[in-house]
């Protein structure tokens, strides 16, 4: 056997693909180096053998062969969990220690036909449970996870229903009140406002920790933790002593304040210089001051949030020290001792820098207590869902998830997307991803944790690149993209427990399948209540016709457009293909004009499509693209658009609400870093005036309408 013989074995040992087609239909096989070093990046030794070996000895180590948590689905009427147990083995003695205290005893036989197997009892509730065994003189205790078959589908979203929502980047609201960028305060705002207006739900780009001290670092899809949130949301004139503190206000002068409101990016770094010397006064004051129910309201945050909560402060604290001092960004670069969060050093760290620990906590305190009330303004205002959140695909590898869990992030392997036609080469989005074989180690609790903190005052959740459930694509560091490998998940178990945790929390699931999807994937998401993502542009006919509003499958969120898209207005007028062709990112003078024409020949048929519902006159083509190759964009066109979605059979439909203010430009243009200024548009309109202006009112009164023709709608849609 050769030694790629060798290496593809132990890949199939521990779900690495060692072979994949990618979306041009052409086949790959990684090589020796990409397997070995992918082998390695999932904590295994690089030579074949030995590689095998301690997958071995790691299987035969588990007490009565059995997984740290087992998953068991609540409808199968005989659970059963297989085990292995010493020869001679007659009964197997079990114990189940339930969520709420109670306890059941048993005994089983040791085995049946297909192998020994312990017969669970029935009707076991949904939650996570403890089972303690014992067999011929060895123990063990496991997890036990109940689940449901199916995610949690509020009212809005139920068979019958037709709901309908607005979509931001939270960041990007421009308000008379705010510091510069959008913060939960403008969150509660809008959400009241849309609900009034009949949205069901607010959706928000992710929300996501990023890096403190370096707030230039912007994008939300690149997190420093997914488990966190970004504090630069706060409105710090709602935090606790703020109106009482005059010293506090007087370090961000009024006219400072004004001016961070100008312009059209979000200057982060501007942003953080206001609002960070306010909020560490206010935090000095609580402390100070040790008052009443504001003080005790942290304390119990804190000891809520335990050690996961000191673990990222404790990294933040490190950061702004080693990057304030000498720039040094990431911790792979810093010193020996301090790269190990349960070292000695980070201790003495931690003690010496308590306060400063503390103070990143107080932050963590106030970001979720904003949003929380943020959630509970636009239930109040009549979103009959609540807050959409999302969750990123992986962590930034120098952040502080990497840092404090070293087993389970990957920093050896990169998360991207074999080629395909809009990346020829392969897409490498640098971000690191969950190690499959420590998740199943733990019994799955990163990934729980994951879930809990983007549900958290969230009635959906969508899940970015949802496929990740089932297979990831991994790239090892150094190599180009096109060079990786799609590495498997414990795809069962993880849509198990994603339907336990939905619901437990009553939030419903995005989960965003756009790209390469393997086979039988959206059947599986189906099944079990997630909803698809559809985008407009995406569904067509194989003659690039758009399917019509009935042909939309009815579990799913449809919208016109995602941040990694031309907005309405910027699709019909080409602002995508204008950037592309400015920034030279077209291979050659051929690649722009095919994409123009294709452009072209996409707005022709989208005139079809509305035409053929009756959106648009006759008259459309002469209107929206007249004679001489110009397209005309008009309020009227954007409302033909989304009474076209709105029409369709999709449970929930997506307005983007840059989309409401006639916004032409992106969030992000996909293959740009700073040369477009990706997760940085701030919208031209106040928020004020998009509330109390026509816009809102015409698409809204426009899209519940269509909504109430194809189904039952919310009460708040009634409106």
């Amino acid at each position: 056997m050769s030694r790629v013989d060798e290496l593809r074995r132990v890949a199939s040992l521990v779900g690495i693909a060692w072979r994949h087609v990618d979306a041009l239909g052409v086949w790959h096989e990684p090589d020796e180096e990409a397997l070995l070093r992918l082998i390695g990046a999932l904590g295994l030794p690089t030579d074949p053998d030995a590689a095998a070996a301690a997958l071995a000895a790691e299987a035969a180590a588990a007490p009565l062969g059995l997984p740290a948590l087992h998953v068991a689905a609540a409808e199968d009427s005989a659970p059963t969990l297989r085990l292995r147990v010493p020869p001679g083995t007659r009964t197997i003695e079990w114990q189940c220690r339930l969520e709420d205290g109670r306890e059941f005893v048993g005994t089983g036989a040791a085995g049946d036909d297909t192998g020994p197997a312990l017969a669970l009892p029935d009707g076991l509730p949904l939650g996570y449970h403890r089972l303690d065994l014992s067999a011929g003189g060895e123990t063990a205790t496991i997890g036990l996870a109940v689940a449901p078959s199916a995610c949690h589908l509020p009212a809005p979203l139920s068979e019958r229903a037709r709901s309908w929502g607005l979509t931001t980047q939270l960041y990007g609201l421009r308000s008379e009140r705010n510091w510069g960028i959008g913060d939960f305060t403008d969150l509660a705002t809008l959400g009241a406002a849309a609900g009034s207006c009949g949205a069901a739900t607010v959706g928000l780009n992710p929300l996501h920790a990023l890096f403190a001290a370096e707030p230039r670092h912007v994008s939300p899809y690149s997190p420093s933790s997914r488990g966190h949130l970004d504090y630069l949301y706060i409105d710090v004139t709602a935090v606790p002593g703020f109106a009482e503190d005059a010293a506090a206000r007087a370090l961000a002068p009024a006219a400072a304040i004004a001016a961070s409101r100008t312009g059209d990016e979000v200057d982060h770094a501007a942003v953080a210089a206001l609002k960070r010397p306010v909020l560490e006064a206010l935090y000095r004051r609580l402390r100070r001051r040790r008052d009443g129910a504001p003080m005790a309201a942290f304390h119990a945050f804190q000891r809520e949030r335990g050690p996961v909560l000191a673990a990222f402060a404790t990294f933040e604290a490190l950061h702004e020290h080693f990057y304030r001092r000498d720039g040094r960004f990431s911790w792979h670069d810093w010193p020996a001792p301090l790269r190990d969060p349960r070292a000695p050093a980070v201790a003495e760290f931690a003690r010496d820098h308590r306060d400063r620990i503390e103070f990143f906590q107080f932050l963590q305190w106030q970001a979720d207590h904003q949003l929380g009330a943020a959630a509970a303004a636009g239930k109040a205002g009549g979103l009959t869902i609540g807050l959409y959140r999302d969750a990123a695909v992986g962590v930034n590898p120098h952040g502080a998830a990497a840092w404090a869990d070293q087993e389970m992030i990957s920093p050896a392997a990169a998360i991207g997307a074999p080629p395909d036609p809009l990346s020829r080469a392969g897409q490498d989005w640098g971000l690191a991803p969950f190690n499959p074989l420590t998740l199943r180690r733990r019994g799955f609790a990163p990934f729980i944790a994951m879930l809990r903190a983007n549900m958290r005052h969230a009635g959906l959740l969508r899940i970015d690149h949802v496929m990740a459930l089932q297979r990831l694509y991994w790239i090892p560091r150094g190599l180009p993209a096109h060079a990786g490998a799609y590495v498997n998940y414990p795809f069962r178990e993880l849509v198990r427990l994603l339907a336990l945790e939905s619901q437990r929390h009553c939030c419903a699931v995005v989960g965003e399948d756009l790209g390469t999807v393997p086979d039988g994937f959206r059947e599986a998401l189906r099944a079990a209540d997630v909803l698809s993502y559809r985008i407009v542009h995406f569904e067509r006919r194989s003659d690039a016709s758009y399917i019509p509003p009935g042909e939309y499958p009815p579990l799913a969120a449809a919208s016109a457009a995602t941040h990694d898209l031309a907005s309405v207005a910027g699709f019909w007028l080409g602002r995508d293909i204008d950037w592309r062709r400015r920034l030279k990112l077209y291979p050659d003078a051929a690649a722009a004009a095919a994409e123009a024409d294709e452009r072209g020949r996409d707005r022709r048929k989208l005139l079809e499509a509305l035409a053929g519902e009756g959106l648009v006159g006759p008259d459309c083509f002469d209107r929206f693209l007249p004679p001489g190759g110009v397209p005309v964009f008009t309020p009227e066109l954007g409302d033909a658009i989304h009474a076209f979605l709105a029409r369709s059979r999709a449970r929930l439909m997506l307005v983007q609400f840059e989309d409401v203010g006639g916004e032409c430009e992106q969030a992000n243009l996909p293959g740009t870093t700073d040369a477009h200024p990706n997760w940085r548009r701030r919208m031209t309109r106040r928020l004020e005036d998009l509330i109390a202006g026509p816009e809102l009112a015409r698409v809204a009164a426009l899209v519940s309408a269509e909504r109430r023709r194809q189904g039952t709608t919310s009460p708040a849609a009634i409106k």
